[in-house]
């Protein structure tokens, strides 16, 4: 550039290889992020699982459907797996159905470990606000009401069980924080045999309390053994089929469905404090399975789908922020942030976990722009694992984040900045290219001699020069040191000026 500014194309050593570090970091992130994609495809393996017989059942109830609105007909519906938002939306809506529809009487089919406070209040509001009566069933043998379904059970207008089936264990378990452990000289166990007290924690003793209550008040309206509904949530004891049916904790013992029809003929149920005879001579058996809308909620609503969404969400942002105008991983990564956050407003989420993995994930782009060797990028994997562990806040069956899946993230993002770091050591050993740096050593050549500063051709680019000698037109000089936008120079060969002319 002429008037002795430089031409030049500033872009130092270290920009350089800040560009080629984020170029390789753009294309692994992009990669990563189709093969975490991937994972939506395999959703419907989260899904709850329906009968392999449904879609023959689902023709059978299309073709029955003009006459089930006139004739005497139950409702079938299963909830098997963990009680959560999705299982609370299936049923609702499925009453609904029955009600508009006019059923007989609506069968709940249960196997469950237990699930979310919340979604088992509102299937248990519904049910007492029903006016068509709901079966509670746990089946087929071998299932299980374990909490949750304790609750649900008794507050069904009939409990009914199958043989070789199980309910109770229907104590609160902890929500949030992390178990006491029990200290050294704390005094041995009590027997089984004796009563155990409650725990001293107080938060402990109002949600044991609270759910005592509870129990016992939906024992007292369907009539049944309230004394081990109460020991069922203090002691979390449990009951076989045919021991609960001696201790009337439930209405029948029904071998299958069948048995279980045969067996309501007759019988006398409450309904909105209204006493009715159920009539299921002849009943038409509708079985409802979980259409698309509940098992998507239920596939984003399982917690290791709802953390895969999320991470998906945050990835995809990354690498559209960091390459504007690519379009899809915005796109997708928008989506699946949007739907984990629909998920986990539904989910008991710990935001102390929340925000952990935030700051680990952002930790490790920092480390892919930034590299600090490692510094950046380890404590990012820390946080990011352990708020991974701790993002959902119960401990109930059926509702915590795998650990592989946490495994499995953090593995892939300690591998992207491992590469980040190891493309910036590459890139620092490599000798310098471009840049101000890479004029240190450079021949220049003078442009109309001078005998301090002047103007030298470096590269193709005019650069102001100063020198200790005299320097004559074209000659070439090296460059020993850079000031601001001056180039320190000397000679390679220092021409013998005034010897040669006395020889002439």
């Amino acid at each position: 550039m002429d008037n002795g500014q430089p031409q030049h194309k500033v872009s130092a050593a270290s920009v350089m290889r800040c560009r080629h570090n984020r170029h390789c970091y753009r294309i692994l992130l992009f990669f990563s992020f189709l093969a975490i994609s991937a994972l939506i495809f395999l959703s419907p393996l989260f899904a709850t699982e329906v009968a392999t017989e449904s879609a023959a059942q689902s023709a059978a109830q299309s073709a029955a459907q003009p006459a089930t609105s006139t004739a005497n007909h139950a409702l079938w519906l299963d909830i098997k797996g963990a009680i959560g938002p999705a299982a609370s939306d299936y049923f609702e809506r499925s009453l609904e159905n029955a009600v508009k529809n006019n059923a007989t009487v609506v069968i709940l089919q249960l196997d469950t470990p237990g699930g979310l406070d919340a979604s088992m209040r509102e299937i248990i509001q519904n049910i007492l606000s029903s006016p068509v009566p709901v079966v509670g069933f746990v089946a087929p043998s071998g299932a299980r009401a374990a909490s949750a379904g304790t609750y649900i059970l008794y507050a069904s207008h009939v409990a009914a069980m199958a043989p070789a089936t199980t309910l109770g264990a229907a104590t609160p378990v902890q929500i949030g924080g992390i178990p006491k452990m029990p200290s050294p000289d704390s005094k041995p166990q009590q027997p089984e045999t004796e009563k155990q007290p409650v725990s001293g924690d107080p938060m402990a003793r109002k949600m044991i309390n609270d759910a005592a209550a509870y129990i016992r008040g939906l024992a007292e309206l369907r009539g049944r053994n309230a004394d081990w509904a109460e020991k069922a949530v203090r002691e979390a004891v449990s009951l076989t089929a045919k021991k609960a049916l001696e201790m009337k904790v439930i209405d029948i013992v029904a071998t299958d469905m069948s048995d279980l029809i045969k067996q309501l003929h007759g019988r006398s149920v409450n309904i909105l404090g209204k006493d009715s005879v159920l009539d299921t001579q002849g009943l038409l058996l509708n079985h409802s399975v979980p259409d698309w809308r509940s098992r998507l909620l239920g596939v984003i609503t399982n917690p290791n789908m709802a953390y895969i969404l999320m991470m998906i969400g945050i990835y995809g942002l990354i690498l559209e922020f960091s390459n504007p105008g690519a379009i899809v991983p915005g796109t997708v990564g928008a989506i699946s942030l949007l739907l984990a956050l629909y998920a986990f407003q539904l989910l008991p989420i710990n935001y102390a976990g929340m925000g952990l993995i935030l700051l680990g994930v952002a930790l490790m782009v920092g480390e892919a722009f930034e590299p600090s060797f490692g510094i950046l990028g380890m404590g990012g994997v820390v946080a990011f694992v352990f708020g991974s562990i701790i993002l959902i806040d119960t401990e109930v069956p059926g509702f915590g984040i795998d650990i592989s899946v946490i495994v499995t993230f953090a593995a892939i993002s300690a591998l992207v900045f491992i590469f980040v770091i190891g493309m910036a050591i590459k890139a620092r050993r490599k000798k310098v290219v471009s840049g101000l740096e890479e004029l240190l050593g450079g021949e220049a050549t003078v442009i109309n001699g001078f005998e301090q500063q002047g103007t030298v051709s470096i590269h193709s680019e005019h650069w102001q020069a100063r020198s200790k000698t005299p320097l004559n037109d074209g000659q070439l000089v090296r460059v020993t040191g850079i000031k601001g936008l001056t180039l320190e120079v000397e000679p390679v060969v220092t021409e013998p000026i005034e010897a040669s002319s006395q020889e002439e």
